[in-house]
């Protein structure tokens, strides 16, 4: 059975806008649609959902679903990092396309920093990452996929995503399976658990399908 990524991990968008512009940006439509801010392209800080963190249970939350974390102040950033400190029983994870843009050290082991990398042009990012955010765990999400990404260094990555793009977007591009084969073999080498996103269902065979968390998550 495949299960939808959304079950596992709760989306707590405590910042929303991101003035990047992907062509493919459903976080961009939404806002819109549901008229969440006025300027999707200004990121904004919603300090009262800090109160979330507060959970009785362990809970796995991704804090950039409609957001970029390069584009986070440092204010932003601080006053969740503070409420991380206090909730060490949830794992907290932040996704970026401009690593470049960040300049970040902690040894808080809840935090989980990633990048977006899309082609093999993006690659770069995986190691700008390492280089410019010294924390405890890292991981990359590659998707939407739409190209060989080609030979990857997994070194420090502790999970990785697969997906596809969704939607009926001009320009669509969806994955092949041997992109994501070389990714999932690759991390497979390397012992980094990859998560195949559900959408991926139907270009590779569900029997094919791998969805494995990393064992901080308990999931």
């Amino acid at each position: 059975m495949v299960f939808p990524i959304k079950e596992k991990i709760k989306n707590l968008n405590v910042v929303i806008g991101c003035p990047i512009g992907c062509r493919y940006c459903y976080a961009r439509n939404n806002c819109r649609r549901f008229h969440i801010t006025d300027d999707f392209s200004k990121p904004q800080f919603f300090e009262n959902k800090l109160r979330l963190f507060e959970t009785k249970e362990p809970k796995v939350f991704l804090l950039t679903g409609m957001s970029d974390f390069a584009y986070w102040q440092e204010e932003w950033i601080q006053k969740v990092f503070e409420k991380a400190a206090l909730t060490p029983h949830n794992q907290y994870l932040f996704l970026t396309k401009r690593p470049e843009r960040l300049h970040i050290q902690t040894q808080l082991d809840n935090l989980w920093f990633g990048v977006t990398v899309t082609c093999a042009a993006e690659k770069e990012r995986i190691e700008i990452l390492r280089r410019n955010v010294k924390a405890k765990h890292y991981h990359v999400t590659f998707e939407p996929l739409s190209d060989g990404v080609g030979e990857v260094d997994f070194t420090g990555i502790d999970w990785a995503g697969i997906g596809t793009e969704t939607g009926n977007c001009r320009g669509k591009i969806s994955t092949k399976k041997e992109w994501a084969d070389s990714l999932c073999m690759q991390a497979n080498a390397r012992g980094v658990p990859v998560f195949m996103k559900e959408a991926l269902e139907g270009i590779v065979l569900t029997d094919e399908m791998i969805q494995k968390f990393p064992k901080e998550f308990a999931l």
